[in-house]
């Protein structure tokens, strides 16, 4: 195995996280793919190693099984386990409804893996990074988790989780020291809308329909920009939205 660096990207299957592998491959990473569905882990794999000089590694898992999770990062061969880069990506949101009509699992999904994923792979990964001797947490939070908009209201609640526990996470890390960054995008469209109306994909293209939105890349450079910098310098969080979004719960459209 060559001696680039390693960043483990968990929801790598596709949108951001699918974005920043290949992003992160370009610029010399080897990759540690996290995702649920094997086959597009795989095919973004064979993707990787068939067009830049790196290395992958598949790790089907599913971070709301904080077991899996364990016992993923532990069975890294130890070819792999020098992480110097942790990009928490995965994440969702689940139905758009007002907190008295909302579905209890809906919540308990977003819940589970919004902030539980987050906690469980940041626990068993960070030692690698402190082994290490530095390393680079990004966390993928959402303009949700700074402002809140109708109907949003358990889904915004586990981005503002993810913007305290950044937060907090960078105050706990800095002694080693660890960077912690947390990027806060607007409408992105990727899978992120199909996901919320429950595969309906009518319901999910009239999101990003009349204005220009985000695209996974565009947080995908961000990253790549963050990770960059010289060690002495930490950008602690991005807030980027489309030009036509100016907060969460607007948007202009033609």
């Amino acid at each position: 195995m060559n001696t680039a660096p390693i960043a483990l990207i968990t929801g790598a299957s596709s949108g951001i996280g699918e974005a920043t592998a290949l992003t992160l491959a370009n610029h010399g990473y080897n990759t540690i793919l996290v995702g649920r569905r094997t086959d597009r882990l795989e095919a973004l794999k064979a993707s990787i190693e068939q067009n830049f000089p790196v290395q992958a590694y598949v790790a089907t898992v599913d971070v709301r099984d904080k077991q899996a999770v364990q016992d993923m990062v532990n069975a890294l061969p130890l070819a792999w386990r020098s992480v110097q880069v942790l990009i928490n990506n995965a994440g969702l949101a689940w139905g758009l409804s007002a907190i008295d009509q909302g579905q209890l699992e809906h919540w308990d999904t977003m819940i589970d893996t919004n902030i539980k994923g987050l906690l469980y792979v940041t626990k068993f990964v960070t030692p690698l990074l402190v082994e290490n001797g530095n390393g680079h947490i990004v966390n993928i939070g959402s303009i949700a988790g700074k402002e809140v908009y109708a109907n949003g209201n358990v889904y915004c609640a586990t981005k503002h989780a993810v913007d305290a526990l950044s937060r907090s996470m960078r105050l706990d890390l800095s002694h080693y020291p660890i960077k912690v960054s947390a990027i806060h995008p607007g409408a992105v469209e990727t899978e992120f809308s199909l996901v919320r109306f429950d595969g309906d994909a009518e319901r999910a293209a009239n999101v990003y329909k009349g204005f220009e939105n985000l695209v996974a890349q565009d947080i995908a450079d961000a990253i790549w920009f963050m990770l960059s910098r010289p060690k002495h310098v930490n950008i602690n969080e991005m807030t980027i939205m489309p030009t036509a979004q100016p907060m969460a719960g607007v948007i202009h459209r033609q």
